[in-house]
């Protein structure tokens, strides 16, 4: 019976010396989806939509396009200048919707 107590007590403290491998819970919260939308990926401004360009023409007037980025969601990025010298990014779909990120 003695002999069983002290096996049963050298596996308990064997197993209790051993990492376990748990991997933390993911909790979704919006943030990767964050992180994802603002990976984008330089462009030539000459590259972009006509409907892009021509939304920024007509809503935009006064701004000049410095630099533009387009993610994997085909969503687009636009650094501009406006005329008093102040910087504004602008985002649209391919479609020149413009879209709140």
């Amino acid at each position: 019976m003695r002999s069983r107590s002290y096996v049963y007590a050298t596996a308990l403290a064997i197993g209790s010396l051993a990492t376990v491998s748990a991997s933390a819970p993911i909790f979704h919260d919006g943030i990767m989806e964050f992180v994802i939308a603002q990976d984008f990926t330089p462009i030539r401004v000459t590259e972009l939509p006509t409907a892009i360009t021509d939304a920024v023409t007509k809503d935009y007037p006064d701004v000049v396009i410095d630099k533009a980025f387009i993610n994997g969601e085909e969503k687009y990025k636009l650094e501009v200048t406006q005329e008093d010298g102040t910087s504004l990014e602008l985002y649209s779909d391919a479609h020149g919707n413009w879209i709140e990120m």
